[in-house]
């Protein structure tokens, strides 16, 4: 049973202001199943994604970054790793014109996903033998000019270790991004709070020209994520 109480605005571009859903009952329902379904209940990105029809409300983690920063241009060739359910592979075909014909989107996850326009999709480990000449062949060129990665793991509560399993997977995307990239290009990567860790952002800064960390406003602020962001790839070594 829910009840429902004035809240806060939708994000930018929604629509007036939306009610705030609380959860007066909760039988036969864990507590931690309870807060993420309020949670889900009270979140405008949530509402506004489901109205744009995204795939997730992460949709607005990428846009936000992209309008600060500028780093899908129309034309332009993207890897999206860790893609599913596909909100950023959305916002990416829309920002390099793939739906046009104009750039490209390769997808890359465990899971299949739903087709979306303009966007080539392949249910991959990243770390098999083989995924990297599957994701180059079908490459425009045979090189991407941006690979994003919103790879997660499935978290444990415990922070150290959550962290060391998250960055150990924006290592893996690091991997495939410097075999990939043409010179100039970028990586997007999602880490935990402390960062990339010293030895990544080691490589990283041998490998791009400008490093940095970026927490965009749509990431709840509960949420340890944070994004690292790499441009001005300096090409194969």
């Amino acid at each position: 049973m829910v009840k429902e109480t004035k809240g806060e605005g939708s994000p930018k571009g929604g629509g007036g202001r939306q009610l705030s859903v609380k959860l007066r009952t909760a039988k036969g329902r864990k507590t931690g199943s309870t807060r993420w379904l309020q949670r889900q209940l009270n979140d405008p990105y949530v509402e506004e994604a489901k109205r744009r029809g995204y795939r997730s409300r992460s949709a607005f983690k990428l846009t936000e970054m992209d309008d600060k920063a500028r780093f899908l241009r129309p034309g332009m060739v993207v890897v999206d790793l860790g893609a599913a359910p596909g909100g950023w592979s959305q916002i990416a075909a829309e920002r390099v014109g793939a739906g046009e014909g104009r750039g490209q989107v390769v997808a890359v996850d465990l899971l299949d996903l739903e087709p979306i326009a303009g966007v080539e999709m392949f249910a991959l480990d990243v770390s098999e033998e083989g995924a990297l000449e599957q994701i180059k062949a079908a490459l425009k060129g045979g090189l991407a000019d941006i690979v994003l990665s919103d790879m997660a793991p499935a978290t444990t509560g415990h922070r150290s270790t959550d962290h060391i399993r998250v960055v150990a997977l924006a290592e893996a995307a690091l991997d495939l991004a410097e075999a990939l990239l043409a010179p100039g290009g970028t990586f997007l990567a999602k880490v935990f709070q402390g960062g990339a860790g010293q030895e990544l952002m080691a490589r990283l800064k041998r490998s791009f020209a400008k490093v940095h960390h970026v927490k965009p406003k749509a990431s709840r602020k509960e949420s340890p994520e944070i994004y690292v962001l790499a441009t001005g790839f300096r090409g194969s070594r």
